[in-house]
């Protein structure tokens, strides 16, 4: 069926790039991220690149041609860094235009289309109902990276659920870090997370707590256990 709360989300945080990208100058697209290595530039083409991704992905579900998100790890990367170093002018267009087109691909898709099966950038198979989730996590979270004022506060609380539902499940899954007793002091949510020793106790709002597990800076979790990367 059609993710409607998930297109309105991709919608949302798309809106919210636009507006950030329209703030920066041309000179502020130099400027670092939250992400080590990234400036904005390289931040911006790497979101249009994965518009244009998840545009294959769309395309595989519609036609039921197999049209995988990149043609290698290497075509990926050499298509975000020359992306970021193109003129601004082509940069700010080519982010908008593989938004708009993303989102034109999304409105064209049938109830039976996003039933369709897919096969992730990671090789897993998954329902085309899912891709959207797949940029709005990527459209909300990068918005925070760019260090333009937007913290994980400013995102819809049901999105952060979500969010932390995913986080622990993967988090779980992996391995290689602490056991955690996740707590949302203003929500009420619970989570575990499976890991080596006993169980430690983390409880913040879930704004921090979604900045602590994605690895985003999280000032009033200073004292929680170190966890390895989420992705």
């Amino acid at each position: 069926m059609k993710p409607d709360q998930m297109l309105t989300w991709v919608q949302d945080g798309t809106e919210r790039l636009r507006a950030q990208l329209a703030g920066l100058s041309d000179a502020a697209l130099d400027g670092p991220t939250a992400l080590p290595g990234w400036n904005r530039r390289y931040l911006f083409s790497h979101l249009a690149a994965n518009a244009d991704a998840l545009r294959n992905l769309v395309h595989w579900a519609r036609t039921g041609e197999e049209r995988r998100m990149y043609a290698s790890a290497e075509a990926r990367e050499e298509d975000i860094a020359a992306g970021a170093l193109a003129s601004s002018a082509e940069l700010r267009a080519r982010f908008d235009s593989a938004a708009a087109a993303l989102a034109a691909d999304f409105d064209a898709m049938t109830d039976e289309n996003w039933d369709a099966k897919v096969i992730t950038a990671q090789g897993l198979t998954r329902s085309a109902s899912e891709i959207p989730w797949m940029r709005v996590r990527e459209v909300y979270i990068h918005a925070i990276d760019l260090g333009t004022g937007t913290t994980f506060t400013d995102l819809p609380p049901e999105f952060l659920t979500a969010l932390l539902d995913e986080i622990t499940v993967s988090r779980s899954a992996k391995g290689g870090g602490p056991a955690l007793l996740i707590a949302a002091a203003d929500t009420g949510g619970r989570w575990d997370i499976a890991g080596t020793g006993a169980p430690v106790p983390v409880t913040a709002p879930l704004a921090d707590l979604a900045a602590y597990l994605t690895g985003r800076p999280a000032p009033a979790l200073s004292a929680a256990p170190v966890i390895p990367p989420w992705l």
